[in-house]
């Protein structure tokens, strides 16, 4: 039966410890592998790292060894401070459960949910990630030894839809037998706008694998949302620099765009980051979900998750002053200091530097500035509609 399901998924799944080994041995041979041991491992000579990688065995070692100290370096060396709370919330799930996260990073944002789980002695989860992060056969080694799920993007329609069947049927079947918890963004893409939605298509696709009633499909699938919250939005120059763009045209991706956007956002100071482990979906909402007509029932799924990733976002001075300096207002002026907003003015002016000149820098400035401030609205419309 397992040999079964690993040749039914081979398209999309994770490596197995053998392939990883073949693979991660393959990646030992990349130039980059020698700067990067140079990072994680400093006090080793240069081609530690590299014989690390011909030497693991399997994709637990792997993590344990190589991806959990890239990560504590990036977090050391890149956020002021790491937080998280929630923790409690993961407990109350009976078996394995689809962490459902908000979007702001296209690698640390799963990477900071596995150095939570590793620190408490959890397991850590599958991932999954759109093949358009596979530029390479390198990057393709490293991203299936590292528990990821390929997401297959850019296909026709009908070819869209087998793709979306057989990674639903996989992603629960991985849940419901207990192989493995799964992390997967809320949105195809990042939040650029500092907005964090559900996409009804996801809950959609997530349905399809269930061959029991509305309420069943979902309780299994034990959802528990996540909020993750970066005071320096990663790669917030390119995320306002794409948002201008697409205002009068469409936007089309430089080749290897992608893949300096994890560069950017890896290297990027962060400042303060805080993740949210929210409460799980409860019977009783995936039940009042369930007696809406067809698409209602999914944007009331939809509302449930959105509340909670909205509800354990952290505002931070960053996201005060990008709200009234975007609106012209001392609404939060409480929240931070003459001498904040100075600092973070010269932030802005400073990330704008950084964006191609023939842009209007007026308009990019009130995108980034809105791209801070943009959390600090959603919370407000959610203190609104709670007291309503």
């Amino acid at each position: 039966m397992i040999e079964d399901n690993i040749n039914e998924f081979s398209d999309i799944r994770p490596y197995t410890d053998e392939e990883a080994a073949e693979a991660l041995s393959k990646l030992a041979e990349h130039p980059a592998v020698t700067a990067v041991s140079k990072y994680i491992f400093p006090s080793e000579a240069p081609e530690f790292l590299k014989g690390v990688l011909k030497s693991l065995k399997s994709v637990d070692d792997f993590q344990n060894f190589v991806m959990i100290k890239a990560v504590e370096w990036v977090i050391t060396n890149t956020a002021r401070n790491f937080s998280y709370d929630g923790f409690e919330n993961i407990k109350k799930i009976d078996g394995k459960c689809l962490f459902l996260s908000n979007h702001r990073d296209i690698v640390l944002d799963p990477a900071i949910t596995q150095i939570v789980l590793f620190r408490n002695g959890l397991p850590m989860t599958e991932i999954a990630v759109g093949d358009n992060l596979l530029s390479n056969k390198y990057v393709e080694y490293l991203i299936r030894s590292n528990r990821m799920i390929k997401v297959i993007r850019g296909i026709s329609a009908r070819s869209l839809y087998l793709s979306s069947q057989l990674l639903s049927k996989y992603i629960r079947q991985s849940i419901t037998t207990g192989n493995s918890s799964i992390w997967i963004a809320q949105r195809e893409g990042r939040a650029k706008n500092g907005i964090d939605t559900t996409e009804q298509g996801l809950l959609k696709m997530l349905d399809m694998s269930g061959s029991k009633d509305f309420v069943s499909n979902f309780e299994e699938l034990n959802i528990v949302p996540l909020s993750i919250s970066y005071e320096y939005e990663p790669c917030d120059a390119l995320k306002a620099r794409e948002l201008l763009i697409s205002r009068t045209q469409k936007y089309v991706k430089a080749e290897n765009e992608d893949l300096i956007s994890i560069v950017t956002g890896i290297k990027q100071p962060k400042g303060n980051i805080h993740l949210n482990i929210g409460t799980p979906l409860t019977h009783e909402e995936i039940e009042r979900a369930s007696v809406c007509n067809k698409n209602d029932r999914y944007q009331a799924i939809r509302h449930a998750v959105d509340i909670r990733v909205i509800d354990g976002y952290m505002l931070w001075k960053t996201n005060y002053m990008g709200y009234d300096l975007a609106n012209r207002t001392f609404k939060y002026s409480d929240k931070y200091t003459p001498e904040d907003v100075t600092a973070f003015t010269e932030y802005i002016e400073g990330q704008l530097d950084k964006v191609q000149g023939d842009l209007n820098r007026a308009d990019l400035r009130d995108i980034l500035l809105r791209i801070y401030g943009n959390p600090v609205a959603e919370k407000e419309k959610l203190a609104e509609e709670k007291a309503s």
